[in-house]
């Protein structure tokens, strides 16, 4: 029996890309008749941005539980957001969800600590990487995170919401994020956590100075793991 695994999108460019990462692991580790089924559900981004920048995380949750009541009509059981902007919120869309929810930040940093990695960076929006979306866990597996500089940053941000979520790639773009990147190598990191959907547009392990440990992959082999019993619990 394959599970069916509910994908919330937010960013459609990025919600793309982790189905493709989702078919890819399944491909890997499942035999062809126990491919997970999948189903995405997609409000509009705008929404999203909105409530996002009125610092209104309640609405960012209802959002995200109006895809997860859509999706457990549909029969799936479990829900996934690859969106590291909105993982603040899941708890929010947790209460009362049908269905229940499977999170990146522990996975990541689970992934981080298991290589030993002692000062790794964190790519994303400026809202991911000044919050402590991802820094909680992995501070509390013994792991500093540096983030680019506050001149790189604004660079990133513009580059994510000016480019990457309508699918623009730029290779002056790439040339930057490698050049965040290779900043954080000189600044003593040894690995660096990709914490947003559309990132893999540009930087990949091919052209990355440092280690990667994309959300949205570590994200999307767990889900192909997870045990259809403990999929299907509430």
């Amino acid at each position: 029996m394959s599970s069916h695994i509910g994908i919330v999108g937010v960013s459609p460019e990025g919600a793309a890309l982790f189905y493709q990462s989702l078919t890819r692991h399944a491909g890997r580790l499942c035999p062809p008749d126990q491919h997970p089924r999948l189903t995405v559900h997609n409000e509009p981004l705008a929404q999203y941005i909105d409530a996002i920048r009125r610092d209104d995380w309640m609405a960012v949750g209802r959002l995200l539980r109006r895809s997860a009541e859509l999706l457990a009509r549909c029969g799936v059981q479990f829900c996934i957001t690859p969106d590291a902007a909105v993982q603040h919120a899941v708890q929010l869309a947790e209460v009362g969800s049908p269905v229940p929810w499977l999170t990146m930040t522990e996975l990541v940093g689970s992934a981080v600590a298991a290589e030993n990695r002692k000062t790794v960076g964190i790519i994303g929006t400026e809202l991911v990487m000044n919050s402590s979306t991802f820094q909680t866990h992995l501070g509390l597996k013994g792991i500093h995170v540096l983030t680019p500089e506050h001149d790189d940053a604004r660079l990133l941000d513009d580059i994510i919401f000016r480019e990457l979520i309508f699918g623009t790639i730029r290779s002056e773009s790439r040339a930057t994020v490698v050049r965040i990147i290779d900043h954080l190598a000189q600044r003593g990191c040894d690995g660096v956590v990709i914490a947003c959907s559309e990132a893999p547009l540009l930087i990949s392990r091919e052209n990355s100075p440092l280690p990667l440990y994309d959300a949205g992959e570590i994200l999307a082999e767990a889900c192909v793991k997870r045990p259809v019993s403990e999929a299907a619990q509430p």
